[in-house]
């Protein structure tokens, strides 16, 4: 009568007892428990080693070193030393150009090229006391500068001004002389002087005061002549 029968184990381990047994209490959700630690720890450290410091607002190394970075003997780039320089070697100081300056042509064809510099500049040339002849150019006078309110700084620019707060300057203007002088036949010096006169109008009337130059004029005229002659500017002109 047992034949159609299964026989089971008497010993039957309830479902729950895989996890709980007297020899170790919950085996397995402790080991994944124990792997999550580790992730979490590890993730944490990496985050630590290397990010932004909140605190000094520098980005930090994965090391226990918190010090800023050295670049050692490159020093052109960093924060350390010298890496920031805020483009200081970008700022090119102006080399001021000799006066009278050398420059390779006949003498007539440097008349010629003065001339057009002047009229290019919108100086009109004074034939009253040119001397094209003996290498002399004279233009009339140019008023560079109009106005109460603009006048007094473009013309601290041209001319150095002796007790400027005594005067109120409404215009300011100049008068440029250039003069020629052969070395042989196929070069010259040229010589740029500039007269410079500021207007003041006072309870007596307009008055023109001759200033003493700062050769911002002669400079500006000299770069425009040389550009003229030789195609180049100074700077790059061998």
């Amino acid at each position: 009568m047992f034949d159609d029968q299964v026989l089971y184990s008497r010993i039957v381990t309830p479902a729950g007892r895989l996890f709980l047994s007297e020899d170790g209490f919950m085996k397995y959700p402790t080991c994944l428990l124990a792997l999550l630690l580790i992730t979490i720890g590890a993730t944490s450290a990496f985050g630590q080693g290397k990010g932004v410091d909140s605190q000094n607002k520098r980005i930090t190394d994965n090391s226990s070193s918190r010090a800023s970075g050295n670049n050692g003997t490159k020093q052109d780039t960093g924060t350390s030393g010298s890496g920031i320089n805020f483009g200081k070697d970008k700022a090119v100081a102006k080399v001021l150009l000799a006066n009278p300056y050398r420059l390779t042509a006949r003498r007539d064809a440097l008349i010629k090229a003065v001339a057009d510099v002047m009229r290019d500049r919108k100086l009109i040339l004074d034939d009253a006391v040119s001397k094209p002849d003996e290498g002399i150019i004279v233009s009339q006078p140019y008023t560079f500068i109009k106005g109460s309110v603009v006048t007094q700084s473009e013309l601290y620019r041209y001319a150095t001004v002796v007790n400027a707060d005594s005067r109120s300057w409404t215009r300011g203007r100049y008068t440029i002389t250039v003069e020629v002088q052969p070395i042989d036949g196929t070069s010259a010096n040229v010589s740029v002087n500039a007269h410079i006169e500021g207007r003041t109008d006072g309870a007596t009337g307009a008055e023109w005061v001759t200033l003493q130059s700062t050769g911002t004029a002669e400079q500006e005229f000299l770069t425009a002549l040389i550009e003229a002659v030789t195609g180049l500017s100074p700077a790059t002109n061998p």
